[in-house]
């Protein structure tokens, strides 16, 4: 990192508005309130091991993390992992789980694999945003259910739509007026004043679940400390991790662009980890970073550590000291919030690319929004999306590998390689040869191509046995450093010749 990025981290860490930071802070806690539960719920769970993990995971991130004013708690993405192995072995299991996929994520920090996430193409980007904006919204449809499933009907269903409708209103309206109070929270406040003061019958946090409880109970996970067990929850701790770091990472990327800043990733993931293995052990479901709070933060005006450690500490007392005032929260006012929180979250700008992208970019982000709305499953999403990027970008190198022939006075024949010699291109690299038709003397020149992989190796050792049994000598010219290297490393299993040229140099990548 330079010295200017460094000094723009600090500055954004050093400035503090504490009034928004606090603020935003109770706006994001009121906010978790129902997220918390409800995906306990979703993992088979009680409420109060999805609030304890939004309390520990939210406290460590924001003290440890490497993301100022990101928000970190229980999160549907681990819970749909999760609820099939607490359904199958129960809770202690999970909390072990949760502990293992800490330590995952901690040593992915240590071992600087942070960086990774440089590899999520920006198509991949806007499908994984689109796709959880939907499920954000679709989640909040639930509200509009009775107890027995149904879709509420009559007066029911019109006051909940216009108790949605109105904190939405408040939401666009209030920052065009003023921006000193937070309009979600402000929104929030009057929609529950509102309701309160008429005696309105409407959905409140208490119908879902009591949230009423003590300090999350330090708890080392009761399961038997064998092999066996290992083999039990090692695969969800790995799901868990990885679920965990690809989320963290992409809502860290989000952040960076909404604030014009920069998060430091393997920070990040050694916090989520170490959050992660605090939650486990203080009877915590585990989570990671959630992008709808995330976004209720930033949009809030918080930028600092201080929101979320407010926010962490609110909800701690809420459980503690205030079940009874927020249990009777209005669902209809945190629904309206997270209906305006997905559609900040949807990249509106992305339906613009359609026509105007490449189709394959196009593929991608509609397919990886289609998987994060069907299958809740973000990581797999993600990794759809980077395999098919990957194939396109390998796809599009091989077509462009190309050789121009000429012969020089000698008499030799020269070859001169444009376009990477990988795997890809290993058969259309093959058939621009004339072994038989050519001269004695063969040079291939590498001053515009690179040596990738061992494919290409394999195809430059064929190809020099091939001249030698038509009694011809290929010659390799112009290969660069790394490359060199590379044949160098292989040189026991391979037989090239290669021409040492002391005026041509090539740049390295050090990386």
């Amino acid at each position: 990192m330079s010295f200017q990025s460094s000094l723009r981290l600090f500055d954004f860490e050093q400035r503090i508005d504490y009034r928004k930071e606090i603020l935003s802070g109770l706006t994001v806690a009121l906010a978790l309130v129902p997220e918390a539960v409800a995906f306990a719920l979703m993992a088979g769970l009680s409420p109060l091991t999805g609030l304890y993990a939004a309390f520990v995971m939210g406290l460590v991130t924001s003290v440890l993390g490497g993301r100022p004013g990101m928000i970190s708690g229980a999160t549907g993405a681990v819970a749909v992992v999760i609820v099939t192995l607490a359904k199958s072995h129960g809770v202690e299991y999970v909390f072990a789980a949760v502990v293992l996929a800490g330590i995952i994520q901690v040593s992915a920090g240590l071992l600087r694999l942070g960086k990774l996430i440089r590899l999520v193409p920006q198509p991949v980007i806007y499908g994984f945003v689109n796709g959880l904006a939907v499920v954000i919204f679709m989640a909040q449809l639930g509200q509009f259910k009775d107890a027995q499933g149904q879709w509420l009907s009559g007066s029911a269903l019109y006051l909940g739509l216009g108790l949605v409708g109105l904190t939405m209103a408040i939401i666009y309206i209030v920052p065009r007026w003023t921006r000193a109070v937070p309009a979600s929270l402000l929104a929030i406040l009057l929609v529950f004043a509102l309701v309160l003061g008429l005696g309105l019958e409407t959905k409140t946090v208490g119908d879902i679940a009591s949230i009423e409880g003590g300090f999350p109970p330090f708890h080392i996970p009761a399961i038997p400390w064998a092999w066996d067990t290992l083999e039990i929850v090692f695969p969800y701790a790995l799901i868990v991790a990885g679920v965990g770091l690809i989320e963290s990472l992409l809502t860290l990327n989000i952040v960076d662009e909404i604030t014009q800043t920069r998060g430091r990733g393997n920070k990040e993931a050694v916090a989520q980890g170490t959050a992660n293995i605090l939650s486990g052990l203080f009877s915590g479901m585990g989570g990671c970073a959630m992008i709808g709070q995330s976004l209720i933060n930033i949009s809030s005006g918080a930028r600092a550590r201080l929101s979320g450690i407010t926010a962490s500490m609110l909800l701690l007392s809420f459980i503690l000291f205030g079940s009874s005032l927020i249990e009777k929260l209005p669902m209809a006012a945190l629904t309206g919030v997270m209906i305006m929180v997905a559609i900040g979250t949807f990249e509106w700008a992305s339906l613009r690319t359609f026509r105007k992208m490449p189709f394959s970019d196009t593929l991608v982000m509609v397919l990886v929004t289609v998987i994060t709305i069907v299958l809740h499953n973000l990581a797999l999403a993600v990794l759809v999306g980077v395999i098919i990027s990957a194939l396109v970008f390998a796809w599009d190198n091989a077509k462009r590998i190309r050789a121009r022939k000429f012969l020089d006075e000698s008499g030799a024949k020269h070859y001169e390689l444009f376009g990477p010699l990988f795997f890809g291109s290993i058969s259309a690299f093959q058939e621009k040869f004339d072994v038989e038709g050519d001269p004695q003397r063969v040079i291939l020149d590498f001053a515009e191509s690179r040596i990738v992989d061992m494919s290409a190796i394999d195809a430059l050792n064929k190809l020099t046995e091939r001249y030698q049994k038509a009694g011809k000598e290929l010659i390799l010219r112009h290969v660069s450093p790394d490359c060199q290297v590379l044949l160098a490393n292989a040189s026991e299993i391979i037989d090239v010749n290669l021409d040492e040229d002391p005026t041509y140099k090539v740049m390295v990548d050090r990386i």
